[in-house]
């Protein structure tokens, strides 16, 4: 008889393979109609509010690590029952844009402000929007090829004429409150660019500057502090170019300093730094201190400019004086230095800033005095060496050298930037108490990780009065005019409205192309003069103001709450879309515009190296889907803990690849074993269950709670390995090894095949929903294929409740002291087969355990789940004995070949085989299967 031809094999079509590049487009074909499913539900809104990245190019892995995020939390508040729309957006404005549109094309790239007429503009800005738009087709596809669900039909841009004109009603209601100003700052610019830059569009890296120390000479001392003797300061600094806009020294008002005597004259240095000031000054080892004073004295005196005689600079008493570095006296240019800036104003010093848009002096810097140095028209860098020349011919250059040390670069183009003063438009962080209401929003806020909300604090409390305007054509202009009887700038709320009126009609073109009077209330005319004639403003709003707002704008036009539950980003957006939100959330709606913020870290190579085209270990994520699936791209982001920087190479993807065939197999062998179950009418009572069935079931129950709860704290990567430590330890090496002679070799309709098959649709079922967020594609195909009622997409089904019934403390505590004996036995058989050569299988294998006490209790009371889950022909209680003998805490295993025979159906030896005359070499077990089987045909 062929034996094979009666047993229940596992049947499916569920492939081995998954073949996921091929196979998951077809399988999120059908999400458009889930996302809109999610959307009009009658149910409690869940907000995840998307921040826009730049349309400039092709996704990158940070793009995919940040989407993928809230793809998980977006799935899983959906199978939660929560209203969900999530609506992608795209930054379409901004230098990135405009630049790699700018900087190919020989007729834009090298523009001055001058030359950016209104037509040169609008040529600029068509270029602008073709380009931002192909890259949001681009990335939108590309995104969607990822898994993520979202309203890619319509997904919000900044460059849509409705969206720019709420902005400017936003910016006017600022203006009317009184937050926006004009006034003239040194602030971070981009010599390449041309334009002043945002704090998060600043980072910190390595350069090498001069190390220059040279004397200024007290002219003036009033209070006769040297009593006449010549005195000078010894200073230090690494801008040279910065010294043609001197304009005083700083004194730290508590800061000690000496006089020494080098010489004729004395030199004046903070008694801490005098040991570093030596290496630089030699001449200073071993002089007498012949004067020590506070700093709060030198107030009153008056230095020689270095460079230039007929000029002079006053001393002055600064906070921002420091003592790790330097001589505690301070080269001060209010001009091009922010802490500068803000001692000048308090001395009544106007900042002077002889450099123009492209880092060049202007004729300003030679203009001040009866000594030019010729500067006119060199890069900043040349002037400083002019400025050095100068020193050296006076006779005050003390030393020159090279420090590295860490400098603001632009994040762009990667050079360095440089502090210029210049007239710009700025919103106040601290009217109306702004500053202020956010440290104490902040606290309210859930911050994820823990550590965000010091980042945001500190960038918050440190954060200068913010530059919003910016010295570029795309963008959305600020509605400002200028007078032309009095030249004063004017930005009316009412003109700001009836802009973005016509820009809602016409589009923000409107500005650069219409007459100015299209933009003017009826009887307008200028407060400061009575004038009836303007000039339209050229600059256009920080990028930053533009995604700032899009809580503010986005939520309202799409009808969701305000504010929203999550805002997920990169750590780079605590000074950036993090920090311009809250600033604007507060002013304008009086609340942050999000309840919580998750912060995520970088993507590093798998040496922990960032990714550099140079380095030639940029992985491109498009290029890991391509290869393996976006499943695997998924799966390699669940189990990644992403509040650190996270690790991405070839090692860790196959270690991903592995791990994801160990879930999909487990899947597979779920599906093959229920091709004959239906849950309406075969399944099997929880009670009638055995005790291995009701343990998995505990513990399925204890996964779906942990999985959960770390959903739930946005640590998917604890729910993933739970899952998947779950699937290999307990599903696939317990309970699958030890149910396949009950699934296979029972009879199909038997109360144990049943029960068996009982348990593998609720893992199937409950573990596929709970992965679902992750494992998107493989659940979708997964559940195509599972048997009963279900929705028609795995995302409209429900989180798993799993029934508190299965929920057994008690079974659990019994059943993890069998399962040590198990862990014993296992080793056991290991030896047999290994070492002693005993087995060659362990259906060949007879174990025998000893135990006393409550343990005895324990196996006899599961003996029977014990030889099941051992994958043995024979369990024997009582006495250990065999070929091998392993002790543990208070028990013995034995391992001998089994009695018998082989079972020629099951394999299971038994010396029972052959009792049967009809099936002469079976087992007692294999011929009541039969007679059932042949009861069912008959």
């Amino acid at each position: 008889m062929d034996y094979k031809k009666t047993l229940n094999l596992p049947k499916t079509e569920f492939p081995m393979r998954a073949n996921l590049p091929k196979r998951e487009p077809k399988l999120a074909s059908g999400w458009s109609e889930v996302a809109k499913r999610w959307a009009e539900r009658r149910a409690p809104w869940f907000v995840l509010h998307d921040g826009p990245p730049y349309s400039n190019g092709h996704i990158h892995v940070g793009h995919a690590l940040n989407k993928v995020l809230k793809d998980f939390i977006n799935k899983y508040k959906a199978l939660k029952g929560f209203r969900v729309h999530f609506v992608p957006g795209w930054d379409t404005h901004g230098m990135p844009i405009e630049n790699e549109v700018t900087k190919h094309d020989p007729e834009f790239s090298k523009l001055t402000a001058a030359e950016r007429t209104p037509e040169v503009a609008v040529k600029i800005r068509e270029k602008c929007r073709v380009f931002a738009l192909h890259w949001v087709d681009v990335q939108r596809e590309e995104f969607k090829r990822l898994g993520v669900i979202a309203n890619w039909e319509k997904p919000y841009l900044t460059l849509d004429p409705d969206y720019e004109a709420t902005e400017l009603e936003i910016l006017a209601q600022l203006v009317e409150e009184g937050y926006v100003y004009r006034g003239r700052m040194p602030l971070h610019w981009c010599p390449h660019h041309r334009t002043a830059l945002a704090m998060a569009e600043i980072e910190y890296r390595t350069k090498r500057s001069p190390s220059l120390w040279f004397l200024a000479k007290v002219k003036k001392d009033p209070k006769g502090l040297f009593r006449g003797e010549p005195a000078y300061a010894l200073v230090w600094t690494t801008t040279p170019w910065t010294l043609l806009a001197n304009r005083a020294f700083a004194f730290g008002p508590e800061v000690s300093y000496g006089a020494y005597r080098v010489g004729e004259k004395l030199v004046i240095v903070a008694e801490a730094l005098k040991s570093q000031a030596e290496e630089a000054m030699p001449s200073l080892k071993g002089a007498k201190l012949a004067l020590r004073f506070l700093g709060s004295q030198a107030e009153g005196l008056v230095f020689e400019n270095p460079l230039f005689p007929d000029l002079e600079s006053p001393a002055v008493l600064s906070e921002f004086v420091s003592l790790e570095m330097g001589t505690g006296v301070v080269h001060t240019a209010p001009g091009h230095g922010h802490e500068d800036f803000i001692v000048g104003k308090r001395y009544g010093i106007e900042p002077f800033s002889p450099v123009d848009e492209a880092g060049l002096f202007t004729a300003e810097a030679d203009e001040q005095t009866q000594y030019p140095l010729g500067v006119k028209g060199l890069f900043v860098d040349e002037g400083g060496k002019r400025a050095i020349e100068r020193l050296e011919e006076r006779g005050l250059l003390v030393h020159l050298g090279e420090i590295e040390h860490q400098y603001p670069h632009c994040w762009r183009c990667k050079n360095p930037l440089i502090f210029r003063t210049t007239s710009q438009w700025f919103l106040s962080v601290d009217h109306k108490g702004l500053r202020k209401r956010a440290l104490e929003a902040i606290p309210k806020v859930k911050w994820h990780p823990p550590a965000s909300r010091t980042r945001i604090t500190a960038s918050v409390a440190e954060r200068p009065d913010w530059c919003i305007s910016r010295q570029r054509s795309w963008g959305v202009h600020i509605p400002a005019l200028y007078c032309k009887s009095c030249g004063r700038e004017i930005l009316d709320p009412e003109v700001i409205r009836k802009v973005a009126q016509v820009i809602r009609e016409e589009g923000s073109d409107a500005w650069l192309t219409e007459p100015v009077e299209k933009f003017l209330p009826e009887g307008f005319r200028c407060p400061h003069c009575g004038g009836d004639k303007f000039e339209k403003e050229k600059d256009v709003l920080d990028v930053w103001f533009d995604s700032g707002v899009t809580g503010l704008v986005v939520l309202a036009q799409r009808g969701m709450d305000y504010p929203a539950d999550v805002y997920l980003e990169g750590p780079d957006q605590h000074r950036g879309w993090f920090n311009a939100s809250l600033m604007l959330g507060l002013a304008v709606a009086g609340s942050p515009p999000y309840k919580a913020v998750i912060t995520h870290g970088w993507v590093l190579d798998q040496e922990g190296r960032a990714m550099h085209t140079s380095l030639g270990n940029v992985i491109s994520p498009l290029e890991v889907v391509d290869k393996y699936g976006a499943d695997i791209l998924r799966l390699w982001v669940g189990f990644s803990d992403y509040t650190q920087d996270v690790k991405l190479g070839d090692e860790i993807l196959a270690r991903v690849v592995d791990a994801y065939r160990k879930i999909r197999n487990t899947f597979r062998f779920c599906l093959g074993n229920l091709y004959d179950f239906d849950p309406e009418t075969d399944q099997v009572a929880y009670r009638e269950l055995n005790a291995l069935d009701r343990y998995l079931l505990h513990r399925l129950a204890e996964v779906v709670r942990g999985a959960e709860e770390a959903y739930e704290s946005w640590e998917f990567h604890r729910a993933v390995h739970l899952i998947h430590d779950f699937v290999v330890t307990e599903i696939s090496a317990l309970y699958m090894n030890a149910v396949k002679d009950r699934l296979y070799t029972w009879a199909p309709k038997s109360r144990g095949r049943r029960a068996a098959q009982t348990v593998l649709y609720h893992v199937l079922r409950t573990l596929n929903v709970v992965l679902a967020p992750v494992l998107s594609h493989t659940a979708e195909e997964v559940h195509s294929f599972t048997p009963g009622p279900k929705a028609e997409s795995v995302f409209l089904e429900s989180w798993p409740q799993p029934p508190e019934e299965w929920l057994d403390e008690s079974l659990k505590a019994e059943f993890e002291k069998v399962l040590e004996v198990r862990e014993l036995a296992l080793k056991a058989l290991e030896v047999a087969r290994k070492e002693k050569d005993i087995i060659g299988d362990p259906l060949e294998a007879k174990v025998s355990v000893e135990a006393q006490g409550e343990l005895a209790r324990l196996l006899e009371k599961y003996e029977a789940e014990l030889k099941e889950a051992l994958v043995v022909s024979q369990l024997e209680l009582g006495e250990a004995k065999g070929e091998v003998l392993l002790e543990g805490e208070g028990f013995k295993v034995g391992v001998s070949h089994a009695e018998g025979k082989k079972c020629a159906r099951c394999w299971m030896w038994s010396p029972e085989v052959g009792s049967d005359g009809r099936w002469p070499d079976v087992c007692p077990k294999c011929v009541r299967a039969l007679e059932e089987i042949e009861g069912a045909s008959s």
